[in-house]
């Protein structure tokens, strides 16, 4: 009779509250009117006179916002530092002094003229992982970072300084406030000649999850509620320059021109044509065209021009961009001209999300019935540059009418709510794994 009421109490003393754990861990909800509040008190620091968003990185707007973030991450009981690179980072410490942070995440400054959603909502969602877990005195095994990067908009400035991919040349381009950026990394309290102590290094994150709005209107045409993004895409460039032979508009017949534009338009034509023969969610495009001698009466001779293809491929684009030059010799012979291609050396290679976060994302959505579909992310964000220092994970929520950088920009509460969910849910279904478990 005694073994069997010590066998109770140890039950009710080990067995029960454990479960309770689990079980209270599995009802975690995020507070949405909590997000949405904070997304409107943001978006009053940096307005403009007009009333227009302008929380550019290194303005006094931008100062003000991460002041107000700072002041509510030290209200959640986060330990909190900004780093050497200007990046602010919140550190809640885990139950395991031995596991690597999961760390969550985005930025908080705006292009000119932006909208309230981009960036914001992803920094406001992991805060508010941060206090739901404190609300429900939920201790996670691994500690959790808070992880809010300085000018994502001029060129992912603070996540390339943290994996130590920023280049010292870089600091002496201006920013959009007019302040160069060494000169900003100062102003929000970074110390630019010591870049170095910013730098982590590879294996230092478990894990890195990003939320953004999906600055398209793919979810909101299908009626899906999330996109679990498989990669970031790669970015290829090159220079074309079109030669053919300036002449007279008026006097030269129609038949017996080198019209280097007619070649240039027939060329974008093909890019069109090539791109979109290719199965996938492949991108190519023609963005930038300079015409000489660029006169009304003049035959142009010379025309520059750019382009631009995207995909999780680089072997795709690669093949892509043979046909293109293929269709570029018949043109040559159409119009009398001469093209040329030059590759541009900033390529940016394809970043792929991590395939277990990506399946831990699917659970969660599946768990909290939330529909999804996988993308692809055509679009630059801060977590690829964190596939350096661990796994990835990226999650898309409609925004309305695919509208970003704009201050028409919206994201629903509802939508806002389910995308914070699966996050939370996600983080917490990372961290009940025992390590190693993911692989990039």
């Amino acid at each position: 009779m005694k073994n069997l009421l010590l066998l109770f109490l140890l039950i009710l003393l080990f067995v029960i509250p454990g479960y309770s754990q689990v079980e209270r861990s599995a009802n975690l909800q995020v507070n949405a009117d909590r997000i949405e509040k904070r997304i409107f008190e943001l978006a009053e620091f940096g307005k403009n006179e007009r009333g227009e968003g302008y929380r550019v990185a290194y303005s006094d707007g931008d100062l003000a916002g991460r002041a107000y973030f700072i002041n509510l991450m030290q209200q959640a009981g986060l330990e909190v530092r900004i780093d050497a690179a200007g990046n602010i980072i919140g550190r809640r410490e885990g139950s395991d002094p031995n596991l690597k942070p999961i760390a969550f995440g985005s930025h908080i400054d705006m292009v000119p003229n932006g909208g309230n959603y981009d960036g914001a909502y992803g920094a406001i969602t992991a805060l508010e992982i941060i206090e739901v877990l404190n609300e429900n005195k939920h201790l996670t095994r691994h500690p959790l970072e808070v992880l809010v990067f300085q000018n994502e908009e001029g060129g992912l400035v603070g996540s390339r300084a943290m994996t130590g991919n920023l280049k010292k040349e870089a600091l002496d381009q201006l920013s959009v406030s007019g302040l160069s950026i060494r000169e900003g990394i100062v102003k929000i309290g970074g110390d630019p000649e010591r870049l170095e102590e910013a730098v982590r290094s590879p294996g230092d994150l478990t894990a890195f999850l990003e939320i953004h709005i999906e600055q398209s209107k793919v979810l909101e045409g299908r009626g899906i509620d999330v996109a679990i993004v498989e990669g970031i895409v790669g970015i290829e460039d090159w220079d074309i320059t079109v030669e053919g032979i300036a002449n007279h508009a008026g006097s030269t017949p129609m038949n017996d021109r080198q019209d280097a534009l007619i070649a240039a338009s027939k060329l974008v034509l093909a890019v069109n044509e090539v791109v979109n023969s290719f199965q996938g969610f492949q991108v190519g495009s023609v963005g930038k065209m300079k015409v000489e001698p660029g006169a009304p009466n003049v035959i142009p001779g010379r025309v520059e021009m750019s382009l631009q293809m995207r995909d999780l491929s680089t072997e795709k684009i690669m093949l892509m961009f043979s046909a293109i030059e293929e269709r570029a010799r018949q043109i040559e012979i159409e119009t009398g001209t001469s093209i040329t291609f030059i590759h541009s050396n900033l390529s940016n290679a394809p970043k792929m999300a991590s395939k277990e976060i990506q399946d831990k994302m699917i659970e969660a959505a599946a768990t909290l019935g939330i529909s999804h579909m996988k993308m692809q992310s055509g679009a630059g964000h801060d977590v690829q540059e964190m596939a350096a220092l661990g796994p990835i994970g990226l999650v898309f929520i409609p925004s309305k009418d695919g509208i970003s950088h704009n201050p028409l920009e919206f994201s629903s509460k509802a939508d806002m709510e389910k995308g914070a969910n699966l996050m939370l849910r996600t983080v917490l279904l990372l961290d009940k794994q025992k390590p190693p478990f993911i692989q990039k």
